[in-house]
């Protein structure tokens, strides 16, 4: 959270490029045309697109009545690929037409030297045409088409690949050895064997085919806490689908208390300046209105950014003149706990900067905030690490597994805090954009280096702690524009942002663009949407009739604008503003809005 102005993060991109055409040489008379379904005119059949970025489209197209439509997407070139048997020691013609900036055509695994060729700007239909010659044991080949990251969408057609044909492509068998990992309450990992000729993986709850995948692993997600549910996977190839594998039966968890039944159906949020004066003014915790439902005290701060010691204090009185004494405070704590009020420490904020990089600094944070928490008597802990508190090493790919220091030894402090209070502790998190939706398009310094490590950095720690966590309100402001599911940039200010950043929240996305790595979505009474309270209080302030409409399209499905929702969900949390102070500020307006809004 910003105490005087807000946290801009950038990132920048290099565009490079780079190929060679080749003429089209006369086909043998024994070619053939390999490619399948090149003309897209039974949509996407055949074809894999990376991050779900391709359509089979009606228009624009070259000749019938369909043509691919692909959109690039930051760190995903929007890659759509065919495996095609071929002859070994065989030469073959591969050709299409495209339209648009920078779109790719190529050929991998030819066993001799892969070929590409591209176009910088083709406004109209233009056709790519390459040849290659396959090695002496190569049997397949992978053809694709791409364009550019961050780039318009382009568009492919008459795709082909002529020349002679390999020997027909085999069925897959089953897949083998398929195990469910440990369930959470929403998610069941699966893994099995991989099947010699697959080139792709469906996987069944129930009858139902839920995804497709390119790996040997998937997390099936959006489940309900304490089911039991049955899982199948086929394997497929261009001949077709395989029988599915044996089934095999997860239950999920209960959720760990994460949901907190201590909570209302609907929660109010605030920020409380506790410690420091900004402008909004102090304002004492007896005179914190009923409205407020959860008060995170802002905020704890290390003695120093590596050292894990947390401690907090009142404002002092030179600062907050109206400040109370540490005993009137305590007594108003307990008040708005016997009201059923929750009270938390936050920890961080833009100026608290904690790097939790050595066990020591882990375990000094889990006995300083311990102290914190008794000696004030409050319920739980709020997460606010802004800055460069969170990162991730050149390396660390995978959210479900993180190896940076930060990261693991703050999921290990959590973990022992939720254990050492029991099932009632509250634990909150208030992430900015940058360090959690825009994982969707980044995730730490990237395959090829050169990002910012911070990107997408809070995901493993909520990941790891989701059936622990009772509320995650990420701040939907002091941000730059980010990239929604529809892979469209929003803005800050209005509904639609609200609405966009929520919805990945709800539904999941594919980290950095890797469908096999797939962030499962939280449950709806887990997520708060975070606004700033006043004009005055952060960049992206949002009116009362714009909020209202991101609560009717997120839990009613009407008002929704342009962005459609991947669901509804009546059950979403509420609210959560900065500040507390700052909405006395501005009379009040946030928490009167929030009292007056019909949920159902």
């Amino acid at each position: 959270m910003d105490r005087a102005r807000p946290l801009t993060l950038l990132l920048a991109g290099v565009l490079a490029a780079g190929g060679l055409a080749a003429l089209t040489p006369a086909a043998q008379a024994a070619d053939a045309e390999l490619a399948r379904n090149g003309g897209f005119e039974a949509g996407l059949d055949g074809w894999t697109c990376t991050a779900g970025s391709g359509a089979a489209v009606s228009s624009p197209v070259r000749s019938g009545t369909k043509a691919l439509q692909a959109t690039p997407a930051g760190s995903d070139n929007a890659k759509c690929s065919q495996t095609v048997t071929v002859k070994p020691g065989s030469t073959y013609t591969l050709s299409g037409w495209v339209r648009g900036s920078y779109v790719y055509l190529g050929a991998s695994g030819t066993g001799t030297t892969d070929v590409s060729t591209w176009t910088g700007s083709a406004p109209d239909w233009q056709r790519l045409a390459t040849t290659f010659t396959t090695g002496a044991s190569t049997t397949s080949v992978t053809i694709y088409t791409h364009g550019w990251y961050g780039t318009p969408a382009y568009q492919a057609d008459d795709l082909s690949l002529y020349g002679p044909g390999g020997a027909p492509v085999q069925l897959p068998a089953a897949p083998i050895g398929l195990a469910a990992g440990s369930p959470t309450s929403s998610t069941v990992p699966l893994t099995w064997s991989a099947v010699p000729g697959a080139t792709s993986y469906h996987v069944y709850r129930g009858t139902t085919r839920v995804q497709t995948v390119s790996g040997t692993s998937a997390t099936a997600t959006g489940l309900t806490a304490s089911t039991a549910y049955t899982f199948q996977v086929s394997a497929a190839n261009s001949a077709g689908e395989s029988p599915k594998s044996a089934a095999v039966t997860a239950t999920t968890t209960s959720g760990g208390g994460g949901g907190n039944p201590g909570l209302p159906a609907h929660a109010l949020v605030g920020y409380l300046h506790a410690s420091f004066a900004n402008g909004s003014g102090y304002t004492r915790m007896a005179d914190v209105p009923a409205s407020w439902d959860v008060i995170n005290l802002a905020f704890g701060e290390p003695t120093s950014v590596t050292s894990g010691d947390i401690r907090f204090s009142l404002c002092p009185a030179t600062e907050c003149p109206n400040v109370e004494s540490t005993a009137d405070f305590k007594a108003a704590i307990k008040a708005k706990q016997a009201a059923g009020k929750k009270v938390l420490i936050s920890i961080g904020g833009q100026n608290g900067q904690v790097q939790l990089s050595t066990t020591a600094a882990r375990d000094t944070f889990v006995s300083s905030v311990s102290k914190i928490i008794d000696e004030y008597g409050l319920d739980g802990l709020d997460i606010d690490f802004e800055g460069h508190s969170l990162s991730l090493q050149t390396g660390d790919t995978d959210f479900r597994n993180p190896t940076s220091p930060v990261i693991v030894n703050l999921i290990q402090a959590l973990k022992t805090l939720k254990a050492k209070y029991g099932q009632n502790f509250v634990l909150t998190m208030a992430p900015e954009t940058f360090f959690v939706q825009l994982g969707y398009q980044y995730y730490g310094s990237g395959p090829w280096g050169g990002q910012d490590p911070r990107a997408g950095a809070y995901l493993p720690v909520i990941h790891a702690l989701r059936d622990d966590l009772t509320l995650l309100h990420v701040q939907d402001y002091n941000s730059g524009s980010i990239m929604g599911l529809d892979n469209q940039y929003h803005s800050m200010g209005g509904a639609d942002f609200h609405i966009a950043m929520t919805d990945m929240l709800l539904t999941g996305f594919p980290v950095a663009g890797n469908t096999d790595r797939f962030f499962p979505a939280l449950r709806a009474d887990q997520v708060a949407i975070g606004l700033p309270a006043s004009t005055q209080a952060g960049n992206g302030h949002t009116t009362p009739a714009e909020v209202n409409k991101a609560l009717d399209c997120l839990t009613k499905k009407v008002n929704c604008g342009t962005y459609q929702t991947h669901g509804t969900w009546p059950a979403l949390r509420g609210l959560m503003t900065w500040s507390i102070n700052w909405d006395r500020y501005n009379q009040w307006e946030f928490s009167r809005n929030f009292d007056s809004y019909s949920w159902s």
